[in-house]
């Protein structure tokens, strides 16, 4: 069997655009028929550019290849130009074409591709959602701390044990920063509000976005520890390995964070420092598949768990799915709310999620099938990339 085709697809994700801008998917193609798809997570240039760096991947490696070969090729993709080092561009290529092939291996012989992975561990998996707003609210969910209350107990209605939300400013292209005193007032109410609305039978999940110094995260950390949250995500930027262990070491606070880093190699040197005890890696941006398995392993090493990151599109999302099914270090799987949105319009089996769990699909490779009719149907018009910071 051989790799003889591959084709890029950019689907633009309209408003609420839950999820980011758009997603970029891949589609591999085999000489017997077979095909496999992959995505791309927030490659840091405008999506037509991305998609010719993928195009550029696939015709300079991939192209004649067996989809068997998932390791070689890795490797051969992840040294092009002499470079063998974590970077967010070739490693979100390299994910698309990874879960591709793993899409790809899965249907010719005929197993979901946590069964070639060691096999099931977990039959169902604990979801969580960030607190979304909705149209008729007449205030911002995201900094009015009574109506993300109001929010996170609709959730929990629904089946939900754990909701996700970041009460602090957007973040900027400044950051870090030292808080206020007037945002770690906010930030503390808004934390008391959700707790005192959902109880202790609800985890509370303290998301941020690199915007804070050491220093600040500290005080923060002090300040919300009283209300138990499960994490705090990502307290500084991900560039300095030892400001977040000093954080870590600072707080009874488990400390999560990856979604913006690369390759086993981000993660064992995270891991190594004692930066955090949570690790989220995207399948669309850390390598894909296999190495996503390859860092649940080194988690596992250190006791730590994992607890994949997911604000991009459904293959990303089956691909968490897969690799979250067959760990046994497996904490908790982000979703958008309950799995239906926009983005399961493009799966004709769209996976199943059930009172805050979502069940594990048998289908083989990702266990999901794409609406291929529909991929063009979307197109993004716009310049804006997948996530912004401010000024």
């Amino acid at each position: 069997m051989k790799i003889t085709d591959f084709k890029t697809y950019i689907i633009g994700n309209p408003p609420p655009s839950f999820g980011g801008k758009y997603w970029i998917f891949l589609k591999l193609t085999t000489d017997s028929g077979i095909v496999g798809f992959g995505e791309a997570y927030a490659i840091p240039f405008h999506p037509t550019v991305a998609t010719k760096m993928i195009e550029d991947i696939c015709q300079r490696y991939v192209v004649g290849e067996s989809p068997f070969q998932i390791e070689k090729l890795w490797r051969k993709i992840y040294s092009s130009g002499y470079t063998q080092r974590p970077d967010i561009s070739i490693s979100g290529v390299l994910s698309a074409i990874e879960i591709a092939m793993w899409d790809i291996v899965g249907k010719e012989v005929n197993q979901p591709i946590f069964n070639l992975l060691g096999g099931k561990v977990n039959e169902k998996l604990r979801t969580y959602t960030y607190l979304y707003p909705k149209p008729e609210d007449k205030t911002n969910v995201y900094q009015d701390a009574d109506l993300a209350a109001a929010r996170a107990v609709e959730y929990q209605k629904l089946g939900f044990t754990a909701v996700k939300f970041d009460p602090i400013s957007s973040y900027t292209v400044n950051d870090p920063r030292e808080l206020t005193l007037d945002e770690l007032d906010h930030a503390e109410n808004f934390v008391r509000s959700v707790r005192t609305a959902v109880g202790k039978s609800c985890d509370i999940l303290f998301g941020t976005h690199g915007q804070m110094t050491p220093a600040s995260a500290i005080r923060l950390a002090k300040r919300i520890e009283k209300f138990d949250p499960m994490w705090l995500e990502e307290p500084t930027p991900p560039a300095n390995t030892q400001a977040m262990a000093s954080i870590a070491r600072k707080t009874s606070i488990p400390v999560a964070t990856g979604e913006r880093l690369t390759t086993k190699y981000e993660f064992n040197n995270l891991l190594k420092a004692e930066a955090a005890s949570i690790v989220q890696m995207n399948l669309g941006r850390v390598g894909g598949i296999l190495e996503a398995k390859k860092i649940a392993s080194i988690a596992d090493a250190s006791y730590a768990q994992v607890a994949p990151h997911m604000y991009c599109g459904p293959i990303i999302a089956a691909a968490n799915v897969q690799v979250s099914t067959c760990i046994s270090n497996f904490l908790i799987l982000e979703g958008i709310e309950t799995w239906s949105g926009f983005d399961s319009t493009f799966v004709r089996n769209p996976i199943k999620w059930d009172s805050g769990y979502v069940i594990p699909p048998n289908e083989p490779g990702l266990g999901i099938e794409i609406n291929e009719d529909l991929l063009d149907k979307y197109p993004y018009t716009e310049d804006k990339l997948h996530l912004e910071m401010s000024d």
